[in-house]
C-alpha cells in the first residue's frame, strides 16, 4: 500500500450501523485491510457491541464511539471516564457548553472528544420546529466558537459547513462529517450531504460513512472506492 492511500484509508470512518456484534464482526472480517477506522453508534452499542471498541482496538484499529452524550456535567463526566477505558479514539457529545466541558474534563487515555454541532438530518425547518431561532448554519458556527473556546478536540459537522468552520475553528480542531455519499448513491435520510473528495477539498479530516459501504454488493470494494476518491483529492 502506498503512503497516500495509507493516510487516505485512515481518514475514512466506517460505520458498523448493525443489529448485533456477530454480524458486525462479519463486516469487520469482510472489509479486512481495506478500513482501519470504524465507528460504533447507537444501534450496535445497545444492542451489547461495545466490547468490539476493545477488540478492534487491540487489533490495531481506530474505534469513534458515537453516543452524542448529553446531561447534567457529572453524568456526562462518569461517562467520558468509563467510555475511555475501552480504548475510543473518539467520542461525541452534543455542543452544549455545560457537556463539553464536562466532557473536556474527563477525557483520558488518549480519548478525544468530539462535539456534535448541528446533526446532518437536520435543515433550517427542523430546527425551526424545534424551538431553535438560528438557522442551521448560523448555530453551527455559534456552537463551534464555543467548542473552541471550551478546549474541545473535534467537530461533528455536514461537509457543507467544513470550509467555514476551518477558517473558523483553525488548523488544530478535527472535523468529522457525515453525510458522505459517493456520486450515485442515494442521500437516504440525510439532508447536508456531498461527495467523498468535495467534503476533503472542503476541509474534513475524517468522513465517515455507513451504507454506501455496508450495504453495499460487495463492501471491500466500496470501501476501496472511497479511499482512492480520497487520496485522489
Amino acid at each position: 500500500m502506498t503512503n497516500d492511500l495509507k493516510a487516505a484509508r485512515g481518514r475514512m470512518i466506517v460505520a458498523l450501523d448493525l443489529p448485533d456484534i456477530d454480524v458486525a464482526r462479519a463486516m469487520v472480517a469482510r472489509l479486512g485491510d481495506s478500513v482501519s477506522f470504524y465507528k460504533i453508534g447507537y444501534q450496535l452499542a445497545y444492542a451489547g457491541g461495545l466490547p468490539l471498541v476493545g477488540e478492534l482496538a487491540d487489533a490495531g484499529k481506530q474505534v469513534f464511539v458515537d453516543l452524542k452524550l448529553h446531561d447534567i456535567g457529572n453524568t456526562v463526566a462518569s461517562g467520558v471516564a468509563s467510555l475511555s477505558k475501552l480504548g475510543a479514539t473518539f467520542l461525541t457529545v452534543h455542543a452544549y457548553p455545560q457537556t463539553m466541558q464536562a466532557a473536556v474534563d474527563a477525557r483520558a487515555h488518549g480519548t478525544k472528544i468530539l462535539a456534535v454541532t448541528v446533526l446532518t438530518s437536520y435543515d433550517d425547518d427542523n430546527l425551526a420546529a424545534a424551538g431553535f431561532r438560528l438557522a442551521v448554519a448560523d448555530l453551527v458556527m455559534h456552537r463551534a466558537e464555543q467548542a473552541r473556546d471550551i478546549g474541545i478536540d473535534g467537530l461533528v459537522c455536514s461537509p457543507l459547513e467544513a470550509t467555514s468552520l476551518r477558517g473558523l475553528v483553525g488548523p488544530d480542531i478535527s472535523l468529522v462529517t457525515p453525510g458522505i455519499r459517493p456520486a450515485g448513491s442515494a442521500a437516504d435520510d440525510q439532508k447536508r450531504i456531498m461527495t467523498p473528495a468535495r467534503a476533503i477539498t472542503a476541509g474534513a479530516d475524517y468522513l465517515v460513512v455507513g451504507r454506501p459501504v455496508i450495504g453495499a454488493d460487495d463492501p471491500r470494494a466500496a470501501a476501496d472506492m472511497i479511499v482512492a476518491e480520497i487520496a485522489a483529492a
